[in-house]
């Protein structure tokens, strides 16, 4: 026999919202091709959706109900196997339709090499960006792999296109990215620093302009998140990374945001932080600086 109520396979399993009605596009992106220790992000979008059908939707802090936000899931972006560059561009044009259309974007990775296709739609209507990164690690080296557009090389990319990067999180580092940050005047907030209200200040005064926030799950301790492609220890706490959040969402207008690096594998514990972690940016997206509105471009 079925379930009497069977749940939506949508984010939160909510019932399908028109898309000419959602303010919140939750667009999974199961792209993975260049990983280079644990594999299986591809699995991941799918995962975080199975295990959001079982988060409440109320956030008693925020006083605000998902189940009556105006939330829609899209269809999964296809994987563009040809190279990692050719999948930078179809997800780049996908995200710019959906800015366009002036919809906040939650992408569920995936590795984190789709963030600058997601940063290039978010360009499109907002324009030069700071990209709150949350990360163990910096990716700014120029190249990994053979290739320029690893997952490792993601925020180097972002640089060079003109947005402003503050890393958060960080415990591991070569040498190249430090000397890169450093000529650049990027903001490094190790996670050894603890995330304290004068550094929480800090960070948020480090952000100009519209913000992109990005969460690579290695970010937070594998005490939250055991299951990521490389779990480093000494990471962010759960709740210190909230109150992050909502001072970030709270002082700044935050355009769009992804949650990528979750490697599935039977984890139902790290879906499920997964799960909780996009419903609490989509929560503080509708319920404090909210989509935005206005063409913020220039």
């Amino acid at each position: 026999m079925g379930e009497p109520h069977p749940i939506p396979r949508t984010f939160l399993g909510l019932p399908t919202c028109p898309y000419r009605d959602a303010r919140v596009e939750v667009l999974p992106v199961g792209f993975e091709a260049t990983t280079t220790f644990i594999s299986g992000t591809r699995g991941a979008p799918d995962a975080i959706l199975d295990a959001s059908r079982q988060v409440e939707t109320y956030d008693p802090e925020l006083g605000l109900d998902l189940a009556e936000a105006p939330i829609h899931t899209a269809d999964a972006v296809a994987p563009d196997l040809s190279s990692p560059q050719a999948m930078t561009e179809r997800l780049a044009a996908v995200a710019k339709r959906l800015y366009g259309d002036g919809k906040w974007v939650l992408a569920l990775g995936g590795e984190h090499s789709i963030t600058l296709g997601l940063v290039r739609g978010a360009e499109s209507r907002h324009g030069r960006m700071s990209v709150l990164q949350i990360d163990a690690h910096l990716d700014l080296r120029n190249e990994w792999d053979g290739t320029p557009w690893s997952h490792a090389c993601v925020m180097r990319r972002i640089v060079e296109a003109g947005h402003h990067v503050v890393s958060v999180g960080a415990r591991n580092a070569c040498r190249e990215e430090i000397e890169f940050a450093e000529a650049r005047g990027l903001p490094i907030f190790w996670a050894r620093d603890g995330l304290g209200p004068a550094v929480v200040r800090r960070i948020a005064e480090a952000l100009h302009g519209p913000v992109y926030v990005t969460v690579d799950t290695d970010g937070l301790d594998p005490s939250v998140f055991r299951t990521t492609g490389t779990p480093e220890p000494g990471g962010l706490g759960w709740w210190e990374t909230m109150r992050l959040l909502k001072e970030i969402f709270s002082r700044h207008t935050v355009v769009g945001a992804d949650v990528v690096e979750l490697v599935v594998s039977g984890d139902t514990a790290s879906e499920f932080a997964a799960a909780r972690l996009a419903a609490q940016l989509t929560a503080l997206a509708l319920g404090t600086s909210g989509p935005a509105d206005t063409d913020s471009a220039g």
